[in-house]
């Protein structure tokens, strides 16, 4: 029987789609209401630390080295009060085999997929993730097929996201380009449906645990090297499986009292699915575009439930200005000797801001580097920008506005953060599961879940359910 292909039609049949592309059904952890059993969900449908460690190990990913920044933490400290200034460390993930740390989420997955039977995978992204999975591809002799949102209406697209295309079709991968719309994941589903492949979606038990690998070994290294724990590691944060995967890494090697900070670039005025914005911004990942959505309403993604929840796990989220993000870019080449990617830089801009608050003896580790290359180059980016109307300028970053200028510091100590407030994004998050279900009653049950899905006192998350009218069944 012929299938129906309208966009209707296929949209319809998503779950069904879903269920045979990423063989978990489900149903299995769901409640009925707006809980269901995330911890059964990672147990069941992932894999052990042990073993995710040495899945990744078979092809090369991981073990990647940790690197101490002392002239930016000099820097850092020039501008820092007396006795601030704590030492910046880099964990260089732009080691791994597609050079950057998605290498250790599409491990995990492309293993999954050969192992269940599965022909090819397929991977909705214009980042670096689609180049850790064409790469994981290629060494388990498996199909891959990368669909990219890149273009505008006017068929121009970002060098950043160009870039990629080229290094996914290096790697062997096909790769469909589509312009920015709604029709990305209709010919997701599309795809899925007449390859058979698997679905390797950055948002599965399998992704996030495959970054799990990250934060735990992390932890370990810093306790070899140093023999203590760090006190904060900064985590870029775009869909929520860096801060979500990492976190609980950091949890499984018994550590404490690390404070968990997410940063993304801020492009607050920027509408991401806007064809007249989608060239306007020179980020593609880890801005607020995706961090706060992401953060706010997690299962909004490709699966049923989203494996990613930044909530649960974050105790600061900061945001820096792209201008200061391609000035930490230069300052890590130049003074480091260290030519890195944009999407860890963002979180090596924050960290540097934050080390000034910090006392000297403390430690501030950024998480994750990528490698660089042709279009995710500052200058690449910052070109094109001009050629869209941006106007460049030196001055003060908070006078930064997206999509209309980019401001670069005129000097380090113009770098700052500025703090999203995580208080309102708990409500958001409260008030969209509320909505979304349908509710204006929910169980006991949910309510449990409401406080451990947001990390929410009880208290707040019953007076934010008192503001929706909503009440709690006893």
């Amino acid at each position: 029987m012929i299938k129906d292909k309208s966009y209707n039609a296929v949209m319809s049949r998503n779950n069904q789609i879903m269920k045979k592309a990423i063989g978990i059904d489900y149903d299995l952890f769901e409640s009925g209401g707006i809980a269901f059993d995330y911890e059964k969900m990672m147990r069941e449908a992932g894999y052990s630390l042990d073993e995710i460690q040495e899945i990744q190990g078979s092809t090369g990913v991981g073990n990647t080295p940790i690197l101490e920044l002392r002239n930016l933490t000099a820097l850092a400290r020039k501008y820092a009060p007396k006795g601030k200034g704590a030492r910046i460390f880099i964990k260089d993930e732009a080691a791994n085999p597609s050079g950057s740390f998605k290498a250790r989420r599409a491990a995990n997955a492309v293993y999954h997929a050969k192992r269940m039977g599965y022909k090819g995978v397929i991977a909705a992204t214009s980042g670096n993730y689609g180049a850790a999975v064409a790469s994981q591809a290629a060494m388990l002799g498996l199909k891959c097929i990368v669909i990219q949102e890149c273009y505008d209406s006017k068929m121009v697209g970002q060098p950043e996201i160009l870039e990629k295309q080229r290094v996914c079709e290096a790697y062997g991968a096909e790769v469909v380009q589509l312009s920015v719309g709604p029709e990305l994941f209709y010919t997701f589903l599309l795809l899925l449906e007449e390859t058979g492949y698997f679905n390797a979606s950055l948002y599965t038990p399998f992704g996030i645990a495959g970054v799990e690998t990250l934060g735990y070994e992390l932890v370990m290294q810093f306790r070899e090297k140093l023999g203590k724990d760090p006190d904060k590691v900064v985590i870029t944060h775009a869909g929520g499986g860096n801060v979500t995967g990492t976190a609980r890494g950091i949890i499984k090697s018994g550590a404490e009292n690390i404070q968990i900070v997410g940063a993304s670039v801020d492009l607050s005025g920027l509408h991401m699915a806007s064809d007249h914005d989608f060239n306007r911004k020179s980020f593609t990942t880890g801005h607020t575009g995706f961090g706060i959505p992401f953060a706010t309403w997690p299962d909004r993604t490709d699966v049923p439930r989203n494996a990613a929840r930044p909530l649960r796990y974050l105790d600061r989220y900061v945001l820096v200005k792209q201008g200061e993000v391609f000035y930490i870019t230069e300052a890590l080449s130049v003074l480091e000797g260290l030519e890195r990617g944009p999407a860890g830089n963002t979180s090596l801009t924050a960290a540097f801001a934050l080390a000034q608050e910090m006392d000297e003896d403390q430690i501030i580790v950024v998480q994750e580097t990528e490698y660089t290359g042709a279009g995710k180059h500052p200058m690449p980016q910052i070109s094109f920008a001009k050629q869209n109307g941006i106007e460049i300028l030196f001055g003060n970053p908070d006078e930064e506005v997206p999509g209309k200028n980019i401001i670069f510091p005129e000097s380090p100590g113009k770098i700052k953060v500025r703090d999203y407030d995580l208080e309102k994004a708990r409500k958001s998050y409260i008030n969209n599961a509320v909505k979304n279900n349908g509710k204006d009653e929910i169980s006991s049950h949910d309510f449990k879940f409401l406080i451990n899905d947001t990390k929410g006192e009880e208290e707040f998350v019953l007076s934010t359910l008192d503001e929706l009218k909503v009440t709690v069944k006893q």
